[in-house]
């Protein structure tokens, strides 16, 4: 590497990184970039993307030894040269320090944030003062954005501690709002809604089965939702639309964010367009086919995202690459692969997909309620977290349609896991167990009830959503054969799963 070179990388990205901080000045600032992106921006955040890693590979020790021993070489402008990083063959493999810039932490101001280990064994991520400004002004703008308001009085049901959502959602949000700090205790939510009264426009932050809990206590309380203005916005994990149905039945909006504590927070976030094109897609088949491809019959969730940001791509996998294009980032995160499986598409190539004329009218209608005009990102999330059945994938996200759309007994579910079970004859069957809430206690009629319920709930979406599975039905009916299985709260494989921060949905060693 020339000294000339160097040089050029470095006072390019040093400029980009701070070019696009202009942006962060003041949250409608924020909105103004976010409304007048084009697409031909993406060619500079790709440029930026590659700035990003050939300054990582000459000043951050452990990534130039990563580069080294997958026999890298230097190509000028081709981000593909760069071969992706990933938990295993990066973070675990190098010491903190020398995944930071000049192999040094800094310590004055910076943060350790903890994962919350619904993966395995709990990471710890260290942020400098700098990251976290650009991260909290990032989540500041976009909630100024869909969830406009004077009035804001944000409850932030986030765990608090050492997690990185929880703590990071409290500070973004204070810039914007009135804040409390509740973490998810339900009776204090309700009597905080409770003593500030009906005039404000509250905003419940939290994981999206939390707000299910939060409806279900305030529903059995009487408490009266037509005097309230109170909206969600939740992250950490998928959400389907039966849930936001559920949800909407008493909040005015539920939407959704994507990050993670390996990147960061913010990487993405729903708007009225993204709801309006997922919802379409339950029942659109060809616009599912143009943008999904023809065999695709999972729901994902969708996000619009900054590229000049956060620089997002794809493999042969499908699984979504990253690099965050500043260089206020303490560790670097150069073409981080985090294992989601995802698809990249262009607002204006979205819209472009919508034959239907009153449906194209529709789309355009529900794009400027907040007239972010930037790519959208259609997530399916972890490519692992599936049970295999008669040569069908059974998703959680599925289940879930199935347990809460239409169901008059929703209410009483606190959460569900998914297994495959082995009986004496060496069948494997798929088992969906449920917890009740702690409030509930039912008798073996109404247990029965409730598993024949969601049953018949589940096979009835799956048998519609999963062309897969319905195939199965026809060449076996035993396919038919899903058990459901009752248990009282925190016992049988909910025990000792009451103080994780985020449902398990899949029991240990039911992938197959």
């Amino acid at each position: 590497m020339t000294f000339l070179r160097q040089w050029t990388l470095r006072v390019a990205s040093f400029s980009l990184t701070g070019l696009y901080t202009l942006h962060q000045i003041h949250p409608a600032v924020w909105r103004f970039m976010a409304r007048n992106y084009r697409p031909y921006m993406g060619r500079f955040a790709r440029l930026h993307a590659w700035m990003t890693c050939q300054f990582a590979a000459i000043d951050v020790p452990a990534y130039g030894d990563f580069l080294r021993r997958n026999g890298w070489r230097f190509r000028w402008f081709d981000l593909s040269s760069y071969p992706s990083t990933d938990k295993q063959s990066y973070v675990m493999a190098y010491p903190e320090a020398e995944r930071c810039w000049h192999g040094e932490l800094e310590i004055a101001g910076s943060v350790v944030d903890e994962s919350s280990g619904s993966s395995g064994q709990p990471f710890n991520w260290i942020r400098s003062r700098r990251e976290l400004r650009s991260v909290h002004k990032n989540l500041a703008g976009y909630a100024t954005m869909v969830f406009p308001s004077k009035r804001r009085f944000v409850i932030n049901a986030y765990s608090m501690g050492a997690w990185a959502t929880g703590t990071n959602t409290g500070i973004a949000m204070s810039k914007i709002a009135m804040v409390k700090n509740t973490g998810p205790d339900l009776q204090k939510i309700a009597d905080t809604l409770r003593y500030f009264g009906p005039d404000f426009e509250y905003i419940i932050t939290a994981y999206p089965p939390f707000l299910k809990h939060l409806r279900d206590k305030l529903d059995a309380e009487d408490f009266p939702w037509g005097e309230y203005r109170i909206s969600g916005l939740v992250g950490g994990e998928g959400m389907t639309e039966a849930l936001r149905d559920y949800l909407e039945d008493r909040f005015l909006k539920v939407r959704s964010g994507y990050g993670a504590s390996d990147l960061t927070i913010g990487i993405a976030g729903e708007t009225d367009f993204t709801v309006w094109v997922r919802r379409r897609l339950r029942t659109d088949a060809a616009l599912r086919a143009a943008l999904l491809g023809p065999d695709e019959h999972r729901l994902p969730m969708i996000f619009q995202y900054n590229p000049l940001e956060t620089y997002l791509e794809t493999n042969a996998d499908n699984e979504v690459i990253c690099t965050i294009n500043s260089t206020a980032v303490l560790n670097p995160k150069v073409r981080y692969n985090i294992g989601d499986e995802g698809r990249l598409i262009a607002y204006p190539d979205v819209l472009a997909a919508i034959d239907d004329p009153a449906a194209r009218l529709d789309a355009e209608r529900a794009g400027r309620a907040d007239r972010i005009r930037l790519p959208l990102l259609f997530l399916f999330g972890r490519k692992d977290s599936t049970i295999s059945y008669m040569g069908a994938n059974i998703y959680p996200q599925d289940v879930e349609y199935g347990l809460y759309a239409g169901n008059p007994l929703a209410h009483l579910l606190q959460s569900f896991c998914l297994e495959l079970e082995e009986h004496a004859d060496l069948e494997s069957r798929p088992v969906i167990n449920l917890q009740v809430r702690e409030d509930v206690t039912l008798g073996p009629e109404e247990r029965l009830a409730l598993a024949e319920t969601c049953r018949d709930g589940v096979l009835r979406y799956l048998s519609e959503a999963s062309r897969d599975f319905a195939e199965s039905l026809v060449e076996d009916p035993s396919a038919a054969d899903l058990r459901v299985k009752v248990h009282d709260y925190g016992t049988g494989p909910f025990a000792g799963t009451t103080s994780k921060i985020k449902n398990m949905y899949l029991v240990k060693g039911a992938t197959t």
